[in-house]
């Protein structure tokens, strides 16, 4: 007599090959990811090596500018500028290696007032992310400034700026007029701008407001990411000139993670140099140490590579 499978042993056999195949499945894919991700490691850390081997290269030979600039112009923790002939060809490229990100941003702010020689102010405050590449403020009027004697001064942190419609302004345009650009990259650096706008005490409320003025910011900053990027400019005109806009930036490396430095600096004695003044005049030798993670989330733990490199052609003092 042949036996065959009741229903409920049907559904029991079924249930338990669902179950072995959703363990099969989950088993294949871990498998997939941990080896996808071995694999990025891989290549992040091969690609690391490289940028390293050819960092040390150049920063090997790196010697005066064409325009009589020092071999190095920055060394900072994550950022170090120098000049070298690195395509050999006969001419010294400025070469800058960082770790970061260009972030553009325009901060408006208007403020007005209804006082015969009125005045007003606006301040701007914690716009810092990274290291500030420029910085510069476009500043607009309107009210009562039809005549020579009616105008608007400005100040910013207590310093005199500039003077705008003091010619060529009309009255009560209901718009903007006698917009100037002032280059503000110092006044930036501490992370505040305060800016006042005072009326010749000719001007009038007559507008119904006696003045009205427009700021606005603009800022370039250098922000910390993951890539290692290199920066080249090559030299242009006689004598020669390195035009920063000129730049032509490449990636070197990625999913760097460092937050310890990426450039040390080491006299001829191998004491580390502190002081970034005194990296420019003393460097003789320089580590360049990074730590690569594709995913600081997940193991194995971060891959760590460095090198040392003595600049040759640096003179001795």
């Amino acid at each position: 007599m042949k036996k065959s499978f009741t229903l409920i042993e049907t559904i029991i056999t079924i249930f338990i090959f669902f179950v072995l195949m959703l363990a099969v499945s989950e088993i294949i894919l871990i498998l997939y990811k941990t080896y996808s991700y071995s694999f990025q490691q891989a290549m992040a850390v091969s690609e690391a090596k490289r940028g390293i081997e050819t960092m040390v290269k150049e920063i090997r030979s790196a010697r005066e500018g064409e325009n009589g600039a020092y071999p190095i112009e920055y060394a900072g923790d994550k950022e170090f500028i120098f000049y070298s002939d690195i395509d050999h060809d006969g001419r010294i490229e400025r070469v800058r290696y960082f770790l970061g990100e260009i972030e553009s941003t325009i901060l408006t702010k208007e403020c007005q007032s209804s006082l015969k020689g009125g005045s007003c102010t606006v301040s701007f405050s914690n716009f810092l992310k990274g290291t500030l590449k420029s910085a510069t403020v476009k500043i607009s009027v309107d009210g009562d400034l039809g005549a020579s004697t009616e105008y608007v001064d400005i100040y910013l942190d207590n310093q005199y700026l500039g003077r705008l419609c003091q010619s060529g302004c009309k009255d009560c345009v209901k718009g903007w007029q006698g917009t100037q650009t002032f280059n503000i990259l110092n006044f930036a650096q501490d992370n505040s701008l305060s800016f006042a706008a005072f009326a010749s005490s000719q001007v009038d409320p007559s507008c119904p407001y006696s003045i009205k003025v427009q700021f606005e910011v603009s800022l370039t900053q250098e922000i910390q990411g993951t890539q290692l990027k290199k920066g080249v400019i090559k030299p242009v005109g006689s004598p020669a000139t390195y035009p920063l806009d000129e730049e032509m930036v490449s990636v070197i490396s990625s999913y760097v993670r460092n937050s310890p430095p990426i450039f040390e600096y080491f006299d001829e004695k191998n004491n580390k140099i502190e002081d970034t003044p005194a990296r420019l005049k003393n460097t003789k030798v320089m580590k360049v140490f990074l730590v690569i993670n594709v995913d600081p989330n997940k193991p194995p733990t971060e891959y760590q590579l460095q090198s040392f490199v003595n600049l040759r052609n640096l003179k001795k003092e």
